[in-house]
């Protein structure tokens, strides 16, 4: 859905002014290219810091806790 959304107001700004929707054209995966390690490095950091959360609460769940009904 969001896709499509996209493609209308893309369309939108064809009609209105060209050479601004073709740049936006040009430069849309340019600027995916570059956020790529940005978002590499999110995911890393998110894995990360959930390995350091399971090894803090590792004793508590090999302890075992009470039982929630």
């Amino acid at each position: 859905m969001k896709v499509i959304g996209v493609f209308f107001v893309w369309c939108v700004l064809l009609v209105l002014c060209w050479p601004l929707a073709l740049l936006a054209l040009v430069l849309a995966p340019l600027l995916w290219l570059l956020a790529l390690p940005f978002r590499l490095a999110g995911l890393c950091v998110g894995a990360l810091f959930a390995f350091i959360k399971a090894l803090l609460f590792l004793p508590a769940r090999l302890l075992g806790s009470p039982a929630k009904a």
